[in-house]
């Protein structure tokens, strides 16, 4: 067995035990990598040196950026910024029923682009939208599925963690600047599925009933500290926009801002962090970097075995279709991202005629369309959010059959749009 079929078994071992077991793929994915460089590939002939080969291929930058912006939105939540922003919004759709769902797709979506990301943003959201859905009697499948593509349409936002992460594996594979693109398109297809399940579950006959909320005042009222948080995520915004901004950067100022003035805690925002998301994100590109490496060649033979059953115009599809099966059981930006966005550049070289964007467009469009699943953390944030009255063992199966079927869905999309 030559190291390159043993860097791509050791890289299927940390997605199938991503799906199956509690072990952290980021920590196994590094440990991993230890062995095959530093026990396994010697045997074959092959010296590597541990901190220029295997312990480079941590993503320092990447670290740092997704710690910045996990903490400034952690800090908006934590002081109670965020939820008067979902109550305020709620407000505004002036007891229609029918309006509700979509202003918990909107905000989901806002939250998500913003720079909070897909899980935090549902996070946010799901408790209060399912306490309204129960309340408001809206199907909570409904809800569910509106809340879970509007955090994902949000996500590939140029700020936002997962963002963050697939531009630097774009980069990473030489096809940089596609930022805009990549959040158009995974917005676009998570706008199309969420009317489709607007009309299917149920969603039409709301319009004809109405709801008033009842908030009570202090969970309602912005004070200044509200504003002054809204300000300073602002800020960051229109800096990282117009004046270049480093995302990372600004945010860890924006943060120690908060902290310094009071405004936020950032004591308790350390503790709530999504640690166990950022680390798999870096420990699995340690094991990828390593499967690039020019004396393994994992990614060369993945693209080989790839390249046996595609052709220029099915590849899309097919990688399409994997990196959403595969999804569906794992973590998207932490295990299905890091794992097949590094191959696109091989397989692209072995059909002359596909297209590299295109390719990757399939494996981080398709990936994401499957979140909603409850066994991904979007789809098990509402889930568990569920009303007591509601009956969540058919809401698993219910959303955990459409989690499935946005598979195929999203293999189709990337036939006709990238193939």
């Amino acid at each position: 067995m030559t190291l390159a079929w043993i860097s791509l078994i050791a890289l299927g071992v940390v997605v199938v035990l991503s799906c199956t077991n509690r072990v952290h793929p980021g920590f196994l994915a590094i440990a991993l990598a230890f062995l095959i460089g530093m026990v396994i590939a010697p045997a074959y002939g092959v010296q590597l040196q541990l901190r220029r080969d295997i312990l480079s291929g941590f993503p320092v930058d990447l670290f740092l950026t997704l710690t910045g912006v996990s903490l400034l939105f952690t800090q908006a939540h934590l002081n109670g910024t965020l939820d008067r922003v979902s109550h305020a919004a709620v407000k505004l759709c002036r007891g229609n029923v029918g309006l509700i769902p979509w202003m918990f797709f909107v905000l989901s979506a806002a939250f998500a682009t913003a720079g909070a990301g897909n899980i935090a943003a549902a996070a946010l959201m799901a408790p209060t939208a399912m306490a309204i859905a129960s309340k408001a009697r809206i199907p909570g499948t409904l809800m569910t599925l509106l809340v879970g593509h509007g955090s994902i349409a949000g996500a590939l936002s140029p700020i936002s963690p997962t963002g963050l992460i697939a531009e630097r594996q774009m980069t990473d594979i030489g096809l940089a600047g596609h930022a805009s693109v990549m959040f158009g398109h995974n917005l676009l297809i998570n706008v199309v599925v969420a009317i489709v399940a607007f009309v299917l579950f149920g969603g039409m006959r709301l319009f004809t009933r109405r709801y008033d909320a009842e908030v009570p005042v202090e969970e309602a009222r912005f004070e200044a500290r509200h504003w002054a948080t809204l300000a300073v995520i602002a800020g960051l915004l229109l800096s990282t926009l117009f004046l270049d901004v480093d995302v990372g950067m600004g945010a860890f100022v924006c943060a120690v801002l908060l902290a310094l003035t009071g405004i936020a805690d950032d004591t308790d925002a350390i503790k709530q962090m999504p640690w166990s998301v950022i680390l798999m994100v870096c420990g699995v590109n340690v094991l990828t970097a390593l499967l690039r490496h020019r004396d393994i060649g994992g990614t060369s033979l993945f693209a080989d075995l790839i390249v046996r059953v595609a052709s220029a115009e099915s590849a899309p599809a097919i990688l399409g279709f994997v990196s959403a099966v595969v999804s569906v059981y794992s973590s998207t930006s932490g295990v299905v991202l890091p794992a097949f966005l590094p191959m696109v550049k091989d397989v692209a070289e072995r059909l002359p005629d596909s297209d590299p964007l295109g390719l990757a467009l399939a494996v981080i469009v398709a990936g994401h369309l499957v979140d909603s699943s409850p066994l991904s953390t979007i789809g098990a944030l509402c889930v568990a959010s569920a009303g007591a009255e509601e009956n969540r063992r058919a809401l698993f199966t219910t959303t955990l059959l459409w989690g499935l079927g946005m598979s195929v869905v999203g293999a189709l999309w990337c036939w006709v749009l990238y193939g």
